[in-house]
């Protein structure tokens, strides 16, 4: 039921000023201060929730974006204006909605504020185990962890003893796709942009080798190194020179499930792909996906990685901004490799 409180309390949001072309700027997204009422209005259906965590990912660049009818498949474009939207860990303040009562903890789409409003869909979850940090809804146990799984296990179709490559493989969603391929028995290889991450392939997520694409002068010797005998599984998150290498080295039949391209999201001109021949020389089956389609098996993703998490079996890697206010700093340096690991927002604490 809906509170009688009438309270009306400060709200700052992000807001898109206008919509992007080439590397967004900071300037780009404007740190305002609004209001909100605490009180859901009578007969609504609507939750109003406090954020508590706001999750950073690659897909919210092309948002920003002009309106395309190609990548409105993907997601809406954001409003010039408006707040921008992205998943969150979040704290039911009031609600009209029969399935949320006030204290109940959720994970979801939200406007970046303090405070937003929202209608639940298929894209908000309550948040039953509460056992484990809650900063991994945003990551783990929230969208890249169903996106990591969803792309491994439903596409690649991944077999004991299969060489598997990851790229962008310590982010959110590529350092999980490895610990997955391991738990199958598979060769793991991921690539990174810095010393640091590679170190974090090998020696913390458990990879059987990784590089610095940055210090690799010809990515197609990189992997020939790495994979003598070729790549079955690709799991593409970059894009660009990456791809055109990994399809001279990919096995016959080999699968390339296509997550992100964040090598191409700030491109006014993208690059093109000159070794798709390999393509049909190799029989390789390249899948493109979008994790909202593989929603329906949220339940069955966490009854299988939630026993890894309580084990200790599976590790997560978080890079944690403090206070709303450095939201868009944070979001932003994910297209130059700032983050180490999932980028998130701590906006309250829990």
């Amino acid at each position: 039921m809906a509170t009688t409180c009438n309270a009306t309390v400060a709200n700052k949001q992000v807001i898109l000023r206008d919509y992007v072309t080439g590397f967004p700027k900071e300037s780009d997204l404007i740190f305002t201060d609004s209001t909100i009422d605490l009180k859901i209005p009578e007969g609504s259906k609507t939750v109003l929730v406090k954020n508590l965590y706001l999750s950073c990912d690659p897909y919210m660049r092309i948002r920003m974006g002009i309106p395309d009818p190609g990548t409105a498949a993907l997601a809406p474009p954001y409003i010039p204006g408006e707040p921008i939207y992205g998943f969150s860990v979040s704290k039911v303040i009031d609600s009209g909605h029969p399935d949320y009562k006030k204290g109940d903890l959720l994970w979801g789409l939200v406007g970046w504020g303090e405070y937003s409003l929202i209608t639940p869909d298929f894209s908000h979850y309550k948040i039953q185990h509460t056992d484990v940090p809650l900063s991994y809804y945003t990551g783990l146990l929230g969208m890249p962890g169903m996106t990591a799984y969803a792309g491994f296990y439903e596409i690649c179709s991944p077999k004991k003893g299969e060489t598997v490559f990851v790229s962008a493989a310590s982010g959110a969603v590529g350092q999980l796709v490895g610990q997955f391929a391991k738990i199958m028995g598979c060769y793991v290889v991921g690539s990174a942009g810095s010393n640091e991450k590679v170190d974090l392939l090998k020696n913390k997520f458990g990879f059987d080798e990784a590089f610095n694409y940055k210090e690799e002068q010809d990515l197609n010797a990189a992997l020939k190194r790495c994979f003598p005998e070729g790549i079955d599984i690709y799991f593409e998150n970059v894009g660009g020179k990456m791809l055109d290498a990994v399809l001279l080295n990919m096995k016959l039949h080999g699968r390339i499930a296509v997550c992100g391209m964040i090598s191409q999201y700030n491109l006014e001109d993208q690059e093109g792909v000159h070794n798709l021949a390999n393509v049909i020389y190799k029989r390789i089956r390249i899948q493109g996906f979008v994790v909202s389609d593989y929603f329906d098996k949220h339940l069955k993703f966490l009854d299988f990685v939630l026993p890894y998490i309580r084990e200790g079996k599976i590790t997560y890697v978080e890079d944690i901004v403090e206070g709303l206010e450095n939201g868009p700093s944070a979001l932003l340096g994910l297209f130059h490799g700032k983050n180490v690991g999932k980028q998130l927002i701590l906006v309250a604490p829990e």
